[in-house]
């Protein structure tokens, strides 16, 4: 017997996915809320085209007992029956084909508008989401399951709705023709519905683990075809392809799961009720006596049963798309409901780039410290570099200056003003970044350069000149049209950080930072970010984290962390001067590496 506490988890989970089917059900209907009218419309057509289907047995009911039976050939009034029949049927067909193009488009834009909310969204989460998100189940949310929520608004828009109709039409057209006929057609709905209870309670599982299990099979291809080098040289293949069987299995398993519920619960168990349907109307219609009987009543009977059984078996062969689709809602929703980074409306401007760091402290969890009361004064244009051992807090640091993150104590002023109130718009567009690993697209050099902005040739041209760049890009087969490939793949480590680098300075920013760009790079191509952060010099502010000492040898003043705490602080001659000092040791050390 269960306990208590057992009993109430249970109850709390179930609570729980109750409330998650309700969010991804307003979720639905949110994203079809400007499609109303197509709705209706769509809704309207439907209702013609079922009306004209239930005429037909209608029309073939006063054919048979009032003029096949009775051998009376009024040709003329057959005719007008059979062409009746033709032309509604023709009819009902044409309005079909309009309502699935009305409610498919539907279906289509509500997909696309909800697929593009989701893609806004993934842009506007803050930093510390990808630190623990996995691309490839991302990708999936984005791409997979917006199309399986696609299905469900097919579904429902046309199939469930369409065969809901259907069956009400024809429900109601054999109650006028037999009243006590249609109670024994009518048992035949809450069967279908006990079938589908046992279906949902057999199927739910199994469909909510596929789709986990596909999400994961994503998320292992997009880490493998990332990481194929470290995999391969670390003659990994063999481990990583045993992992991917095991998830591909568990795939496997679920959807066989869900297999065996369609293939033992929908069709062949409907088939089976509607076999015995027409027995049992068979064998009533039979019984009466022979006195007033109208044959035309048994074939109109036969047809709607028809119409009653096939949208029901429709409805229900659709439960294990609905089922996906609920899911998928549910998980993008869930996707949606993480909180995004807060737009900030301000009229402070950063004008000169003048950086004050006030008592900053930070940690990532809210009690284990990465950085410790820094007080620090950038003057504007001036050229700061950080440096320190692994794990001392620059990279941490830096990110609280792009404000990926906020601090818990202390702030971060720029020309006087709380770097939090400054808008987005305007602090992306005051701020470059030059990242150690440089991002680029699949795409010319020009486009890399201009990363979507609106920047001129001349500005771009400008941007690679300032950065060392344009010369080797003159160089390429079509100059600042030469497709880079992915990531670059046609350039050099060094050439990557340079057009890295040229992108941060088309924007003209004002403080310009680089995470550690010159760590990959040979010497010659470090002389030349050397020469170009020379140039930037009382221009833009510059904040450099270097792991290469000599890229910020010439630097203002260089800052020195030590487990998250401000330890030294100087020019290159001057810490050099500091006996046993720690930027001493690490340049020493350097040097004899070298």
């Amino acid at each position: 017997m269960m306990n208590k506490p057992a009993m109430k988890t249970e109850e709390v989970k179930s609570a729980d996915k109750n409330a998650e089917k309700k969010l991804a059900m307003q979720l639905l209907v949110q994203a079809a809320q400007p499609e109303r009218r197509h709705v209706l419309l769509g809704i309207v057509i439907l209702l013609l085209a079922s009306v004209l289907e239930a005429v037909g047995p209608f029309l073939g009911k006063a054919f048979i007992d009032h003029y096949l039976l009775p051998r009376h050939n009024e040709m003329w009034m057959m005719g007008a029956l059979l062409f009746g029949f033709v032309v509604t049927g023709w009819l009902a067909t044409w309005l079909r084909y309009l309502q699935l193009m009305r409610l498919a488009g539907v279906a289509m834009r509500s997909v696309r508008r909800l697929r593009e909310q989701v893609y806004a969204h993934v842009l506007r989460l803050p930093m510390a989401f990808f630190d623990k998100a996995i691309t490839g189940q991302l990708v999936s949310r984005v791409t997979n399951d917006t199309e399986a929520v696609k299905n469900l608004y097919v579904q429902v828009l046309f199939v469930m709705l369409d065969s809901s109709i259907v069956v009400l039409g024809a429900l109601l057209a054999m109650a006028v023709l037999d009243w006590r006929l249609m109670l024994i057609v009518l048992v035949l709905v809450p069967a279908v519905f006990v079938i589908v209870w046992f279906y949902q309670r057999w199927s739910a599982p199994a469909v909510a683990r596929a789709r986990q299990m596909r999400s994961e099979i994503n998320a292992q291809m997009a880490e493998s075809i990332n990481g194929m080098s470290a995999l391969q040289a670390c003659n990994a293949a063999r481990g990583f392809g045993q992992r991917f069987e095991t998830t591909n299995q568990a795939h496997y398993g679920a959807r066989l799961n869900e297999l065996r519920a369609n293939a033992f619960l929908l069709r062949p168990a409907l088939d089976l009720l509607n076999s015995l349907l027409l027995v049992v109307v068979i064998f009533v219609f039979g019984q009466r006596p022979y006195s007033g009987v109208e044959i035309g009543v048994l074939y109109a009977f036969v047809s709607y049963i028809a119409r009653v059984v096939d949208p029901l078996i429709q409805i229900t062969m659709q439960f294990g798309q609905i089922q996906q689709a609920v899911v998928s809602a549910a998980r993008v929703n869930t996707l949606l409901q993480e909180a995004s980074t807060p737009e900030r409306e301000s009229e402070l401007q950063i004008g000169r780039g003048e950086l004050s760091l006030e008592n900053l402290s930070f940690a990532y969890d809210g009690v284990h410290r990465v950085l410790h009361h820094i007080d620090l004064h950038v003057p504007a244009g001036a050229f700061y570099g950080i440096v320190g051992h692994t794990g001392s807090g620059k990279s941490t640091l830096l990110s609280l200056l792009l404000r990926f993150y906020t601090a818990q104590q202390g702030c971060i002023r720029i020309d006087g003003g709380d770097l939090q109130m400054i808008s987005d718009a305007h602090f992306r567009a005051s701020v470059g970044l030059v990242p150690q690993e440089p991002f680029l697209l699949a795409a010319n050099a020009r486009e890399n350069i201009a990363m979507g902005r609106d920047i001129s040739d001349d500005e771009i041209v400008a941007a690679a000149k300032a950065a060392r760049a344009h010369d080797f890009i003159l160089q390429l087969e079509h100059g600042y049209l030469t497709n880079l490939g992915e990531g670059g793949a046609k350039l050099s480590t060094g050439q990557k950080q340079l057009i890295a680098i040229a992108r941060a300075l088309a924007g003209k920013p004002k403080v310009l930072f680089l995470d550690e760009a010159t760590s990959h790079i040979d010497s010659e191509t470090e002389q030349l970010v050397q020469l170009a952060l020379n140039d930037l010099r009382g221009q833009v502010t510059i904040v450099a984290i270097a792991h290469r000492l000599s890229t910020i040898r010439e630097a203002d003043q260089i800052i020195v962390l030590n487990h998250g705490h401000l330890v030294e602080q100087g020019a290159h001659t001057q810490l050099m001067n500091i006996e046993n000092g720690l930027y001493q040791k690490l340049y020493l050390l350097q040097t004899l590496e070298e």
